[in-house]
């Protein structure tokens, strides 16, 4: 790494941006546990039935999977900063009018519209790997990013019930949600909105040496593909790379919400525990998740940088955490304590967020330059149909059942595809290039 005309150290603004990035992603995720923990006293108070309280739950997922590939062409076009800044507003004040409804149409309709402003968040991240880091960093980032998604499920059930009980109910909590999101954007917003060329902050050093590894990356890419930074999304549609990360990531994307929606479920009812000890498990199981994103990202990162080739660095990693999970899923059907089925999806979720922050640094690194962002949403478009559908999946499952065996089963499965698709990755060139 180079340094400045003076000998200075290159400065490390590019992780203060990751750094904001977390901040986003965990309060994006805090915000998602508001709805879900206010529930029971917005039932009661304004007499929504089960089934409407499903459909209310379900609508965010309807307008945040539609946004996906749009957020992304937004983030190429007008720059993530800018996205980021307009998603994290708007969806703040979804969340302040929110406290406002009396009616299940509105709840429907603004959930859906809190959705669609969260949509761009992960998209843009993606975006901000593509300026700001280099090819052997940009696990570590996604892994940044994507540990926000763990971090803010954890803490996000204590911190909703500190809430309610300081601002009042179930409205004030959602309004108070609504304006610490709003604050916490624009702080952010002083990072994530420049570039290494346009931030007062970074010395000489940092910026040249995020300037050389870029246009090495790129220009030695663009003389590949002939010239072109764009190729256009049906481009990518016709690569086995892409489906290969899309359909893996979609596996993922299925684990990750049948644990999150069903884990503290599954703890109560099969365990017969009270929510308090459900409470602590959730925050054990998913803080674990935070640590082996970070972790993963660093192992991923350094392999590279060891000179390990990167196609076999990705794929035997993510071979080796697919089995990992589909152990850890066989060994929680046979739990015969809580204890006992906390270690095995604390493990699985440890190895779940490293699968994550491999996928989520992939966009990037497949993408030519201004086709990132809407690869990345059309990843998570496709991943957030599969997280969608398998929470209703794994509901029927079980009432026909009377069992969370086949549940935990079919997690198995979603595992072993993690192993299996990202056999067609190709990390070794972008998509385009000869």
């Amino acid at each position: 790494m180079t340094h400045d005309l003076y000998g200075s150290k290159p400065t490390k603004v590019r992780w203060m941006v990751f750094g904001s990035l977390l901040a986003l992603c965990t309060v994006n995720y805090v915000d998602r546990a508001v709805i879900s923990i206010c529930m029971p006293a917005i039932e009661a108070d304004l007499q929504f039935g089960p089934a409407m309280v499903g459909v209310i739950l379900s609508a965010f997922f309807w307008g945040y999977t539609l946004m996906q590939i749009p957020a992304g062409w937004i983030a190429d076009r007008l720059g993530p900063g800018k996205t980021i800044l307009g998603s994290g507003l708007l969806w703040g004040i979804f969340q302040i009018i929110t406290g406002f409804l009396n009616g299940s149409t509105g709840f429907m309709i603004v959930r859906a519209l809190l959705g669609a402003s969260e949509a761009p968040i992960y998209p843009a991240s993606s975006k901000l790997q593509s300026v700001w880091l280099t090819k052997n960093e940009r696990t570590r980032g996604a892994a940044i990013v994507d540990a926000g998604s763990a971090l803010g499920t954890s803490i996000g059930g204590p911190l909703i019930i500190a809430f309610l009980a300081w601002f009042g109910g179930w409205r004030g909590a959602l309004m108070g949600a609504g304006v610490v999101t709003m604050a916490v954007v624009l702080v952010c917003y002083k990072f994530v909105h420049t570039t290494p060329d346009t931030n007062t902050m970074i010395n000489a050093a940092e910026r040249e040496y995020i300037d050389k590894a870029l246009k090495e990356e790129y220009e030695s890419e663009q003389m590949a593909s002939g010239g072109r930074t764009s190729l256009g999304l049906p481009r990518y549609l016709r690569s086995l790379t892409f489906w290969g990360m899309v359909l893996g990531f979609v596996c993922y994307d299925c684990f990750w919400y049948g644990l999150m929606t069903w884990g503290p479920m599954y703890l109560s009812q099969v365990f017969k525990v009270n929510i308090m000890t459900v409470g602590g498990s959730i925050f054990i199981i998913f803080g674990c998740g935070v640590i082996g994103s970070f972790f993963g990202g660093y192992m991923i990162d350094m392999l590279r940088i060891k000179g390990y080739d990167s196609n076999k660095v990705v794929k035997y990693a993510l071979a080796g955490l697919g089995i990992a999970m589909a152990l850890s899923m066989y060994l929680l059907s046979t739990a015969a304590t809580i204890t006992l089925a906390i270690v095995y999806m604390s493990f699985a979720m440890f190895c779940e967020k490293w699968v994550g922050a491999t996928f989520w640094m992939m966009p990037a690194a497949i993408s030519q330059k201004d086709d990132v962002g809407i690869v990345a949403g059309a990843m998570n478009f496709m991943g957030n149909i599969g997280g969608t559908i398998v929470p209703i999946l794994v509901g029927l499952i079980v009432t026909f059942t009377g069992s969370y065996y086949w549940a935990i089963i079919l997690f198995l499965a979603f595992a072993l595809g993690v192993c299996l698709f990202p056999i067609w990755i190709n990390m070794n060139k972008k998509v385009g290039a000869q």
